[in-house]
C-alpha cells in the first residue's frame, strides 16, 4: 500500500482518496494521538468536498473522546495561532493547498501549533493500515466528545496580522488582492483595509468550484492585470488556503518567495534583528539569490522542499526567517509559520516605513539567473523512483551539469503532492536553461510514462 502521508499531510484527489471513511478514522486516530487536554480545531478552505471531510473528521474525534472546535473557512496559519492562544491539543486544516479544486487533503497540527513530527504521522498511517481502513472497518468507539462552532475565534487572528504592523497606516495606498476564490476571502480584504490601503480585491469570495483556477499564487496574470489597470502600487495573490504569497509591483514585475526573503532579510539584516545574518531556503531558491546575500556576508541554509523541512532547520539554526521560492515564508513574528497575510502585510508596511515603492525596493534585490521548471506527469505511479535507475536519463543529468559548472544547476524530484516529477535547470545562459530542461522533460517522460 502507499504512503498515506505526503510531504504536507494527506492530499489526493476528494470522494477517490480522500474519502468520508478514511477522514472519519484519521480523525479518530489524531485523537487517540494528539494530547489528552483541550479541544481540537478544524478549518478548511472553500472546496467544496469541505464540509464532507470536515464532518468526518469530527465524527471520528468526537469517537475518540475529543471535544472539537470548527472554525469554518480561514487560512491555514490560523489553526496554529487559535492552537497556542487558546491551549488546544491540536489541530486540523482541510484544504489542498495550491492543488486543484477536485483535491482535498488534511494537514494535521500538534499542540505546539506545529505540524506534528514524521514520528506522530507514522503512528497514525500504522493505526490506519492496521485496521484496514480502506476495507471500511471502523475501530471501536467507545467514547463520545462533544463539538462546537467557534467562527467568532477568528476575529483573534485577525488582531494577530494587524498588530503585527507595529501600527503603520497605509494612508489610501491602492493595492490589488487576488485572494484565489479560497481561505484568503474570510479575512484578508479586512485587514488591508483596516490598514486604511484603498484595496481592489478578485476572485473575492468563497468558491470552491474555482478555488486556484487560472488565478492565485501559482497564476498571476490576472493579478498583473488588474495591479496595472487600476493604477495600484503593488499587488499580492494567495494560494488556497492562504499560507503562501507572491507580490506583484506596480510594473507588474513578480516577487516569489527568494525576493522576499532577500528583501526582508536585508531589512532585519541592517536593523541587526538577523541572527549571523542567516536565512533558510530550499533546493528551488535561485542560485542567484544564494550567490548575493553570500556577497553580503550573508549565509543560505539549503534544506529539501517543504515548509517542515525549512521550519525544522530553521529551529536547528535558531533562524528567524526562511522559507520557499513558491512564497511559502516563515517568520519568528508568529513562531515559525508560514503565513501568506502576514507576508503580504510586512511587505506594504516595510516599504511605507522605508518610504520606498514596492519598485524601488524591488530594484534593490538581487538578479536571478534564469530559471525554468517543467513538470512531467507520472502514469505509472509504481514507477516512482524510476527516473533515478534509468541509465540514459542520468547520464543526460550528467552531462547537463557538466556542460554549466558552477554557472548553473539542474535539480530533479518528485512531488510530494501530486503524481509529479519537476524536471528544473537554471543558468546564468537563458539558451541554455531552455534547451537543457525541454531535452530532459522529454526523456523523463519518455522513460517514466512508456507503455
Amino acid at each position: 500500500m502507499s504512503p498515506i502521508f505526503g510531504t504536507d499531510g494527506i492530499r489526493g484527489e476528494a470522494g477517490r482518496f480522500i474519502t468520508p471513511a478514511l477522514a472519519r478514522q484519521v480523525g479518530y486516530w489524531c485523537g487517540s494521538t494528539l494530547a489528552e487536554e483541550g479541544p481540537v480545531l478544524i478549518g478548511q478552505d472553500s472546496r467544496l468536498s469541505g464540509e464532507m471531510i470536515t464532518s468526518a473528521l469530527k465524527a471520528g474525534l468526537t469517537a475518540a473522546g475529543k471535544e472539537v472546535w470548527i472554525i469554518g473557512l480561514c487560512p491555514t496559519p490560523a489553526i496554529p495561532f487559535l492552537i497556542k492562544k487558546f491551549k488546544a491539543s491540536g489541530g486540523l486544516m482541510v484544504s489542498a493547498s495550491h492543488n486543484p479544486p477536485a483535491d482535498n487533503g488534511i494537514k494535521i497540527f500538534g499542540e505546539d501549533g506545529c505540524k506534528i513530527s514524521s514520528k506522530q504521522q507514522n503512528q497514525i498511517e500504522q493505526c490506519l493500515k492496521k485496521n484496514h481502513l480502506f476495507n471500511s472497518a471502523s475501530p471501536a468507539l467507545t467514547n463520545s466528545g462533544q463539538s462546537h462552532q467557534r467562527s467568532e475565534l477568528m476575529v483573534h487572528y485577525v488582531e494577530s496580522i494587524l498588530d503585527s504592523s507595529n501600527n503603520i497606516n497605509l494612508k489610501g495606498l491602492p493595492i490589488v488582492l487576488d485572494l484565489c476564490w479560497g481561505s484568503a476571502t474570510a479575512c484578508s480584504a479586512k485587514v488591508f483595509e483596516a490598514l486604511g490601503a484603498s484595496v481592489t480585491v478578485i476572485n473575492g469570495h468563497p468558491d470552491g468550484e474555482r478555488i486556484n483556477v487560472n488565478c492565485g499564487s501559482t497564476h498571476l496574470d490576472q493579478l498583473k492585470k488588474a495591479v496595472l489597470t487600476n493604477n495600484a502600487e503593488m499587488g499580492f495573490a494567495f494560494d488556497g488556503d492562504a499560507d503562501r504569497m507572491l507580490a506583484v509591483d506596480k510594473c507588474g514585475r513578480v516577487l516569489d518567495g527568494d525576493h522576499l526573503l532577500y528583501l526582508w532579510g536585508t531589512v532585519l539584516t541592517e536593523k541587526n534583528q538577523l541572527k549571523d545574518k542567516r536565512l533558510v531556503a530550499t533546493v528551488m531558491s535561485n542560485l542567484g539569490f544564494e550567490q548575493s546575500w553570500n556577497q553580503m556576508g550573508g549565509i543560505l541554509e539549503r534544506t529539501a522542499v517543504g515548509d517542515q523541512n525549512v521550519h525544522a532547520a530553521m529551529v536547528s539554526f535558531d533562524a528567524g526567517l526562511g522559507g520557499e521560492q513558491s512564497g511559502h515564508i516563515l517568520s519568528s513574528i508568529n513562531g515559525l509559520c508560514g503565513d501568506g497575510l502576514l507576508s503580504a502585510v510586512q511587505v506594504a508596511t516595510i516599504c511605507n516605513e522605508l518610504n520606498l515603492s514596492l519598485t524601488e525596493w524591488l530594484d534593490k534585490s538581487f538578479k536571478p539567473f534564469p530559471q525554468k521548471l517543467i513538470n512531467v506527469k507520472i502514469s505509472n505511479q509504481h514507477k516512482n523512483n524510476s527516473w533515478q535507475k534509468s541509465q540514459p536519463f542520468q547520464k543526460a543529468i550528467h552531462k547537463a551539469k557538466k556542460e554549466m559548472g558552477d554557472e548553473g544547476r539542474v535539480l530533479i524530484r518528485e512531488s510530494g503532492t501530486e503524481p509529479l516529477l519537476r524536471v528544473m535547470v537554471e543558468s546564468k545562459d537563458p539558451f541554455t536553461v531552455n534547451s537543457l530542461s525541454n531535452h530532459l522533460a522529454i526523456l523523463a517522460d519518455e522513460h517514466l510514462n512508456a507503455a
